[in-house]
């Protein structure tokens, strides 16, 4: 596949890569099923040199916080983004770390009583993008009915708005996030459930064990991700034939690339499209 020839394309074991594909091209659309995350992964880690926001960088950029609680908010990001990606430590080191800093963040939101309806200005105003090929890839799994499951720790609201602006919120996706809670008035009072974070998708994939029920059949499935807690999404699916891991390394490539490469089937570098998962698609459908 040519797609594969591209520089930013790293493969520990081809062979078994191949393996892999020839299964889910023998499965066809009748057995395939999606699950991503979508900061960084779905959306652009940056364009033209300059960062592109994730869900959560989209409110704390916007117009609807103070200046003071938006130095808060990069504080905080400063101090707990370096332990998030800091090679040096295992994902149980990290874990307690990334509950402070969603729980102190979202805190930070609900003090500033942000209003639901202006969301749709705050995405349309901010600097967020879909990675190239963005299109191609969610119609292509919508026109073929492809389950794909947006398994994010950020923040749905701002997600769902996304991906709704871009016109490619189809009925086959589903999105699993961290999910505001408003009053009577539409302003935030809190978030729904449990919290999602990098790191503990593993329990958030086993509470959604219902939607992969309904979706027993569906045992093969690419999953796309762009950290190490990425990989536990597939966890509460019971019967998983096929599963291509593809994953995205943006950041810290030199100190990142061998772990990735040995937990990922697929590692992409600083890879700012959907090439590959397409290429992949259009031999499956």
């Amino acid at each position: 596949m040519p797609e594969f020839q591209k520089k930013t394309v790293h493969i520990k074991d081809p062979g078994r890569v191949e393996e892999i594909i020839c299964g889910l091209i023998k499965g066809g659309a009748a057995k395939l099923q999606i699950i991503t995350d979508f900061d960084m992964t779905l959306s652009r880690f940056s364009y033209n040199g300059k960062r592109c926001p994730t869900c959560h960088n989209i409110i704390d950029n916007s117009k609807l916080i103070t200046e003071e609680c938006r130095k808060k908010l990069l504080q905080l990001k400063e101090t707990y983004y370096a332990i998030e990606i800091d090679p040096a430590l295992t994902i149980e080191e990290k874990y307690p770390y990334m509950v402070e800093w969603y729980s102190k963040s979202h805190a930070l939101l609900v003090e500033q009583g942000l209003q639901k309806d202006r969301f749709t200005e705050v995405v349309r105003e901010s600097d967020v993008m879909l990675k190239e090929g963005y299109e191609n890839f969610f119609d292509k799994l919508s026109e073929h009915n492809i389950p794909v499951f947006i398994f994010s720790a950020g923040i749905g609201d701002i997600l769902e708005e996304v991906i709704h602006q871009a016109g490619v919120y189809h009925s086959n996706v589903k999105v699993v996030s961290n999910f505001m809670d408003f009053d009577e008035n539409g302003i935030l009072k809190g978030f729904k459930g449990e919290l999602i974070h990098v790191y503990n998708k593993h329990d958030g994939a086993l509470k959604n064990t219902e939607y992969f029920k309904q979706l027993k059949d569906n045992s093969n499935i690419i999953l796309l991700g762009d950290s190490q807690g990425d990989l536990s999404m597939a966890d509460g699916v019971a019967n998983v034939e096929h599963i291509l891991k593809i994953g995205y390394l943006n950041d810290k490539v030199d100190e990142l690339l061998e772990k990735y490469m040995d937990s990922y089937d697929i590692v992409l570098v600083k890879d700012e499209s959907l090439e590959v998962a397409n290429s992949i698609l259009q031999k499956i459908l």
